[in-house]
């Protein structure tokens, strides 16, 4: 896979903050994809082979902690961050619980 790009799946109902991660990631040579709904990142995750999910708690409908679970579930063992405002430790714990590999509290910094 000699100069093959990473693919990312970001999932994110936020259209400007989607806009912003996909740009970034864009501009370090990801390939990326958006969804905003949990529904929706079920069935793209488990359709298309991502490298990494980057994974919102508060979505419109299915929430992160849910697509979380039902990724692990149906056996994807894509590495998922969850990237959410919701930063208490007990958060932090429960997304950890649902599978995610790491966790990034909103707002981040890019390093430029």
């Amino acid at each position: 896979m000699l100069g093959a790009r990473m693919k990312v799946l970001i999932v994110e109902d936020d259209e400007k903050v989607a806009r912003f991660i996909a740009r970034v990631l864009g501009e370090e040579g990801f390939v990326t994809d958006l969804c905003v709904s949990g529904a929706d990142a079920v069935r793209q995750a488990n359709a298309v082979a991502y490298d990494v999910v980057l994974l919102d708690w508060m979505l419109p409908d299915l929430d992160g902690l849910a697509v979380c679970r039902e990724l692990r579930r149906s056996g994807t063992v894509t590495p998922i961050i969850m990237l959410t405002a919701r930063g208490e430790v007990r958060e932090r714990v429960l997304g950890l619980e649902a599978g995610a590999d790491d966790y990034v509290v909103k707002p981040f910094e890019i390093d430029e």
